[in-house]
């Protein structure tokens, strides 16, 4: 009896304690879609500074040169490797520190004619431009590089960033495919997959993929490569039984792949008024499976020492991301689940939380972006917010990936991207066009405003995840 006082005793005085906090007035930001939209939504930005009984140290943890801290250490695999400690997820980096990636995408010396009037101006050569732009990601608290950047460049380093590479053996089948086509399908979306499927039961597709990881084998003593992923923002949709079975020809692949599986699942000679919900989800995941099946095992053969990454989830597209048939597929072949965050103002803890209890991997959010006003360039293109300044940005920033370090699940964050688009380089896919992505602009110039909200979270993050676990 005496020890149930004591219990509720300390939990009335805990409650007492929690209603005594003071409420927290957060900072206020608009934000619309895009300069298209008129309309301006206020939203709350939490920032470190309004973090109750947090205290940025005046030291910090020593770091190793993979950017992991060195404050505890676990087996040194000598690669990058993934680990449960105390219910919370982390990267181990090759010495066996822990490490959560903080990244730029797309980091590269620029594409178009006048970033490279401007580069040859500014850096003339590809290695005065490594050493001053790395130099300002690390000074700015990152530690690695996401997708679609300059690895070959990065890897001429003494001691490089921590970098990713992206291979895309269905993006290089559904290229070649779709020329017959004309080079867009009528009924497809902005991915231009023929109905919005992927093409994985074509044995086509297989030399594809085998061609694809040719190139990796390079890497795979590279202690500096966190991982591989393959393509990105593939359509995982939930209808995929019913367009195979209804929109394809009966002499196609995906429509015999189909129709087995349905005819094994209910017998022969079901037809698509016999499919029920739980049947396309099963069938979701064995259509996904398959994809993950095959690219996985060329990966593995081509290099075993590294971790596979996924195949970049897209969050407005919200079908995968609430569907736990994909993520249990995704948690036997993934190492670390990305995510490509969109159209939200922060990530959701109890969705995250059922991303690390479906797949029982980590995740590791790959692209996401805000875009400001006062750049000066159109900014109708991308799906990233709007807002007014480069310092709202910043705040943005600071919000999102807060609510990352207090989820156990999540590994990190790579922003999109490192420089501005070029709104006259009209090669790029549309949503690349014309917009304020960058943390540098056309010029190379750093957004201060930006990178010093940045710099606050990146230097700060291990400080920031003991505080939110003992909270």
């Amino acid at each position: 009896m005496k020890r149930f006082i004591h219990i509720l005793f300390c939990f009335f005085i805990s409650l007492v304690s929690l209603c005594a906090q003071p409420s927290v007035a957060y900072q206020k930001v608009e934000a619309r879609q895009n300069a298209l939209d008129p309309k301006w939504v206020v939203y709350e930005a939490q920032t470190v500074d309004k973090l109750v009984g947090f205290k940025i140290p005046q030291t910090q943890a020593p770091i190793s040169i993979y950017g992991g801290w060195k404050t505890w250490q676990k087996e040194a695999t000598g690669f990058f490797r993934t680990q449960k400690i105390d219910n919370r997820w982390w990267i181990i980096d090759p010495e066996g520190y822990p490490f959560i990636s903080k990244g730029v995408a797309v980091f590269n010396p620029g594409r178009s004619v006048n970033q490279q009037k401007v580069f040859d101006k500014k850096y003339g050569t590809k290695e005065n431009w490594l050493k001053q732009e790395t130099q300002m990601l690390r000074s700015n608290g990152f530690n690695g590089v996401g997708a679609w950047s300059n690895v070959d460049v990065l890897k001429e380093s003494e001691n490089p960033l921590v970098y990713t590479i992206i291979i895309s053996p269905m993006e290089m089948y559904h290229s070649d495919h779709i020329k017959k086509y004309g080079g867009k399908y009528k009924e497809a979306s902005w991915q231009n997959y023929r109905f919005d499927l992927v093409m994985v039961f074509d044995k086509e597709f297989d030399v594809y993929v085998e061609k694809a990881v040719k190139s990796i084998v390079k890497y795979k003593d590279d202690k500096y490569l966190l991982g591989y992923f393959t393509d990105n923002e593939l359509p995982w949709y939930n209808n995929a039984l019913d367009k195979h079975l209804t929109l394809l020809a009966k002499d196609e692949q995906g429509y015999i792949a189909a129709k087995e599986w349905l005819d094994q699942r209910k017998g022969f000679n079901a037809s698509i008024t016999d499919v029920t919900q739980e049947d396309r989800m099963a069938f979701t995941a064995f259509y996904f499976e398959t994809y993950m099946k095959k690219v996985t095992t060329a990966l593995r053969k081509a290099d075993p020492n590294h971790m596979y990454l996924g195949c970049r989830f897209n969050q407005d597209k919200e079908q995968e991301l609430t569907n736990p048939e994909i993520f249990k597929v995704a948690g036997k072949y993934m190492d670390i689940v990305s995510i490509n965050h969109y159209r939200k103002w922060e990530p959701s803890q109890d969705l995250m939380n059922n991303w690390g209890e479906w797949s029982g991997k980590p995740f590791l959010i790959t692209e996401w972006y805000t875009k400001g006003e006062d750049s000066g360039l159109p900014n109708n293109t991308g799906a990233g917010w709007l807002v007014r300044t480069q310092q709202e940005r910043g705040l943005f920033y600071q919000n999102f990936t807060l609510e990352l370090l207090k989820n156990k699940n999540s590994v990190g964050w790579h922003w999109f991207k490192y420089m501005d688009n070029d709104p006259e380089d009209l090669s790029t896919d549309y949503s690349n066009r014309d917009s304020n992505k960058g943390i540098v602009n056309n010029k190379f110039e750093p957004y201060l405003p930006l990178l010093k909200e940045m710099k606050i979270i990146n230097d700060n993050a291990l400080n920031l995840i003991q505080y939110f676990d003992k909270r």
